[in-house]
């Protein structure tokens, strides 16, 4: 295997990339021979009424501690979670080619972060005991919706364990109990069927949050597109042998970050609200999870995406430049990262009308194309190809004949800086390349915490400066993945590349385009090839900038761990394996040993809950605050706080920590839950010591709210001193909405 010496790995990263915007050249004049670049065509077809698939749909509840918990995704200590907003779902997709039904993809969206080595090789493992060989390590994809809401602690490296105090193992079992029951669901309803794909333009639904490195990009290549962000929805439509539609896939790059970093309720985001939407605009009379319409909203390119479209603005009351656009290199106010923040759609009124907005974006976006008549038919084999890459050092030959590397895991000090989204702290900032510039405070304290970079790691991702030199550090367990899975699914003429990241904009255009133009290349499919890219999947390999956006060392630069190669090391090898999509390809690739396990190394500070008590002379569910004078008319929020308890003594899964109920023929019809958007679970602890707690529950009435008489109703669960939970109810008293 090639190993660059320190110069000649120096001179293979230095700027400019000469050689890179030649190779690019006639990467495009090659490309142009095969297809127009965005979006890709689609001609429109008829279905196949016979089913030339076998699909089955699936839904799971997925949603862990939903108190006590730090919430995964801005990696910030105080975003610990005190409630509830919307629960979190794994979506299953199962497509079987329905004449040899062996040949099958199983595709789980779920409303997590990211995708997780150890929670996929625990479904994996289940998944082989009930079914034996029928879903593997190849046919099966785990892809993160990458909403920053959901509860944390279930990633198995360390890293992303320090602000959730180690592994949360309630927040893992969730996900894999929850994925279970989908994929369960999705195998056992496996009837004949078809797909069908389309597309559209989505404007104003997600914005590029590091213009700057974007620029750095060659000028032609960033001509040949309209802007610095992915606006077209990629819809994979289901349908059952009638040509009902059954569920879909819409693929659309915007990060989880509509709900900012001083939220802490838990929630699926703005894929989870437009989720929501979709499925209630189908069933409307169904309670959320009980749907038969599966509706996935699959992440995509989406590194340097956001859905704060209004732009970074200056939250600094007092100050001169409060209010102002943040500065455009490195996003800062006043030479600071702190006070930059980006502002959704919905700023002026709140994060959560920023999540709806964002959300029905997507929804109304996917509708038209499902309900249009451009969709063309899905036609041809079903397969899958997995393999598992070493990246810490992946050897390879770049398309110019040059050799290249990639680098054991490392942290810039952008890193530290954040993002537009989630600013960082101290004095880092994003965009900056020069160590020299850096706090020398920070120099030092880097040493406590990783081990000092060799020379070799400095000259191999350089021109980052090294803040956590994590892939070198395993104790106790590994702080950052080393090997990652590299996969891809095949449904006919439509291709998912299922990756380990975050790819920005331009790097998951060029994904797309090579692997495009080498399947239509190896004659595996034809020009009606479509690709599309779902992520961060399986394994969280963090981000993948191209090298010029590398160069710039913003956040998602100094995020790219593996190094200025890393987005040249997965073309090369997606392209690959290739030919094992091929419609009588056989076997399976040489691999890479899969990643050691860690879970069990795992090391867990939080506290289990102790005792809950009432306050003296209460009782569990009785109400403290109760609802107020009615009537309430549409608009209004009615609400009411009851004598609570933890309830990380029961997840519910499945269930709900509160109903709204309507009186009809006097009984008592529920007709909202803990899923749906309209209402908030908060809890709160009022002492430690003697262990009560209060929850409230409030709910905002929708437009076209029957009127009639309603009431709130309180599910919580009690733990003893002896350790046995019991569960109670609460009701308010009753209130008419007019």
């Amino acid at each position: 295997m090639y190993l660059p010496s320190f110069s000649t790995a120096l001179a293979d990263s230095a700027f400019p990339f000469n050689w890179i915007h030649d190779a690019m050249r006639l990467f495009v004049i090659y490309l142009a021979a095969f297809f127009t670049t965005s979006p890709q065509s689609i001609e429109a077809q008829g279905s196949n009424s016979s089913g030339e698939y076998l699909i089955g749909l699936g839904i799971g509840d997925v949603t862990g501690p939903v108190v006590e918990t730090n919430m995964m995704g801005y990696a910030y200590l105080p975003q610990t979670d005190t409630g509830l907003h919307m629960r979190q779902r794994s979506r299953a997709f199962i497509v079987a080619d329905a004449s040899n039904p062996s040949e099958r993809v199983l595709f789980i969206n779920s409303d997590i972060c990211m995708g997780d080595t150890g929670i996929r090789r625990t479904i994996l493992s289940s998944l082989q005991s009930s079914y034996g060989d029928l879903y593997t390590a190849a046919n099966t994809a785990l892809v993160g919706t990458h909403a920053h809401s959901g509860v944390g602690g279930y990633l198995e490296n360390l890293l992303p364990q320090v602000t959730s105090l180690g592994y949360v193992n309630a927040t893992a079992a969730a996900i894999v109990s929850g994925t279970l029951k989908a994929i369960a669901d999705a195998h056992n309803s496996l009837v004949p069927g078809n797909l069908k794909v389309g597309n559209t333009t989505l404007l104003n639904a997600n914005r590029n949050r590091s213009p700057s490195a974007y620029l750095a990009n060659p000028e032609w290549e960033r001509a040949i597109y309209e802007g610095n962000q992915d606006t077209t929805v990629t819809v994979l439509g289901f349908e059952n042998a009638d040509g009902d539609a059954t569920g879909l896939l819409s693929f659309f790059p915007v990060h989880g970050t509509s709900l900012y970093e001083n939220n802490t309720l838990v929630s699926g985001d703005n894929k989870g609200m437009a989720a929501w939407m979709y499925e209630s605009y189908i069933e409307p009379s169904s309670m959320p999870g009980n749907n038969s319409f599966v509706a996935g909203f699959v992440q995509s390119n989406v590194g340097d995406t956001t859905p704060n479209t209004l732009g970074a603005y200056c939250e600094s009351p007092g100050k001169p430049w409060d209010g102002q656009p943040c500065e455009f290199e490195h996003s800062t106010c006043g030479n600071r990262t702190e006070d930059c923040h980006g502002r959704g759609p919905g700023f002026n009124i709140s994060d959560f009308e920023s999540n709806r907005i964002i959300g029905q974006a997507q929804f109304e976006a996917t509708r038209t194309v499902m309900e249009g008549s451009n969709m063309t038919a899905v036609s041809g084999s079903v397969k899958s190809v997995h393999m598992y890459l070493d990246m810490t050092n992946y050897s390879f030959t770049l398309p110019n004949g040059t050799l290249a590397r990639t680098c054991p895991a490392a942290l810039g000090y952008s890193f530290a800086g954040g993002t537009t989204d989630g600013p960082g702290a101290f004095d880092f900032i994003q965009g900056d390349n020069s160590s020299q510039s850096q706090n020398p405070f920070w120099e030092v304290v880097k040493r406590f915490i990783t081990p000092s970079p060799s020379e070799e790691q400095i000259a191999c991702h350089y021109p980052k400066p090294i803040l956590l030199n994590s892939g070198y550090n395993h104790q106790p367990y590994d702080w950052s993945p080393g090997t990652v899975d590299v996969q891809m699914l095949r449904v006919g003429q439509f291709v998912i590349l299922v990756m380990p990241g975050e790819l920005t904009t331009m790097a998951g255009r060029r994904m797309r385009n090579a692997l495009r133009a080498k399947l239509i290349a190896e004659g595996v499919l034809d020009d009606r090839a479509y690709v599309v890219i779902a992520g961060p999947a399986n394994t969280y390999g963090h981000y993948i900038t191209t090298r010029e956006e590398y160069g710039v060392q913003r956040y998602e630069g100094a995020s790219t761990i593996f190094g200025p190669a890393t987005l040249d090391a997965y073309i090369h090898q997606y392209s690959e394996l290739v030919p094992y999509l091929g419609d009588s390809a056989t076997g399976m690739p040489s691999s890479n040993a899969a990643p050691p396990e860690q879970t069990s190394k795992a090391i867990s500070l939080q506290t289990s809950v102790v005792v809950d008590n009432p306050p003296i002379f209460k009782h569990f569910g009785d109400v403290l605050i109760d609802v107020e004078s009615s009537p309430y008319h549409a608009g209004d929020t009615v609400g009411a706080q009851f004598v609570g308890a933890n309830p990380r003594n029961n997840l519910r899964l499945e269930g709900t920590f509160l109903t709204v109920d309507r009186q009809t023929n006097n009984e008592w019809v529920v007709v909202r839950t803990d899923s749906h958007p309209s209402t908030t679970y908060q809890w709160n602890r009022t002492s430690k010591v003697l262990g009560t707690s209060t929850v409230d529950i409030r709910w905002t009435i929708e437009d076209g709210t029957p009127a009639g008489t309603y009431r709130i109703t309180y599910y919580g669960d009690s733990k003893s001193l002896l350790g046995s939970i019991s569960a109670f109810t609460g009701e308010s008293s009753t209130f008419t909405v007019g």
